[in-house]
């Protein structure tokens, strides 16, 4: 049977309740009471001196084992240290037999954030939330999306693509070049059209040698980028030391040997669409930073003295 394990970061609300002895006015203390768990995994950015009491207060309220993490973050709303924070614990339980339940009540929203992201791609989990008008209850998050915030072909139907259009899609000739017989690649096809329409992140996934790139271009020549440019590049082929500045650009005068100002593939297929072949060949702290570019929709140049944000239309 599955360990059922209940995550939260402690949030200012459960501080209170423990000073007033109020549990049921508490995220974290109220789910726990009202649903079961067999562990909790709580994580702090407060000081120490301030969880302590309150960890000691929670298991007076409850009879499981608690686990509590200090983690010192930039601030409360930096989403890249919350991501690298909230994956590394999650990551720790992600095991066959863990049924994993998160508490979206408490925290800043940078902090649900994250929770939903990993919650529905590489950490499937459940989501409750807490309050005095309501109580504890379940929340089903409406939408699918995979880790770099693309709807996921491998977990999305045929027909839950279908539904992004009012129709489905009329041939293009953009994915001719496609040629196959086989049912789940016909599937791949017309999915891959419908995500065509859409002004989203796609993420595309196969063994070396299958095809991704092909899919990519049919993606891109069958948008309504199609005429803006197509930049490819292979995330394994350039050196650690450089990948800032090939993804983001730099200016002049930012490291040794930037004689003059350079833009990065991102700013090179601005309006059109950037395939980066290899992406899990990228350092973690280089895919947090990518990450970023996606949610926010724009990349900051290197450069020594200031920083510009230039915005770009991503695919």
């Amino acid at each position: 049977m599955a360990e059922k394990v209940l995550f939260s970061w402690i949030g200012e609300t459960d501080l209170k309740s423990a000073i007033s002895n109020t549990p049921f006015d508490a995220p974290i203390a109220s789910t726990l009471l009202k649903k079961t768990f067999d562990r909790v995994v709580l994580l702090c950015s407060y000081p120490a001196s301030r969880s302590t009491a309150y960890l000691v207060w929670l298991k007076e309220q409850i009879n499981i084992p608690v686990e509590c993490h200090q983690e010192t973050l930039i601030s409360p709303v930096d989403f890249e240290s919350i991501f690298q924070a909230v994956d590394k614990h999650l990551s720790a339980d992600k095991k066959p037999n863990i049924d994993i339940s998160i508490v979206l009540s408490s925290g800043t929203p940078a902090m649900q954030s994250v929770w939903i992201l990993l919650g529905k791609t590489k950490y499937p989990a459940r989501f409750f939330q807490s309050s005095k008008e309501k109580g504890v209850e379940e929340v089903s998050i409406p939408f699918e999306i995979s880790a770099e915030y693309t709807p996921s072909v491998n977990k999305l139907s045929s027909f839950q693509l279908a539904k992004l259009t009012d129709d489905q899609p009329a041939p293009n000739s953009a994915f001719d070049n496609i040629i196959t017989q086989n049912p789940l690649m016909m599937r791949l096809k017309q999915q891959a059209q419908i995500l065509a329409e859409r002004e989203v992140p796609v993420l595309i996934q196969g063994e070396t040698g299958t095809g991704k790139e092909l899919f990519a271009r049919a993606i891109h020549n069958s948008s309504s980028r199609a005429k803006k440019p197509f930049v490819a590049l292979n995330c394994g082929a350039f050196p650690t030391e450089l990948v800032d500045s090939i993804l983001f650009g730099h200016k002049k005068g930012a490291f040794t040997g930037a004689s003059q100002d350079k833009q990065g593939v991102f700013q090179q297929a601005h309006e059109g669409t950037l395939f980066l072949d290899e992406f899990g060949e990228l350092e973690p702290n280089v895919q947090v930073r990518l990450l970023r570019v996606l949610q926010e929709g724009m990349v900051t140049p290197v450069d020594t003295l200031f920083k510009r944000k230039l915005f770009c239309a991503l695919h």
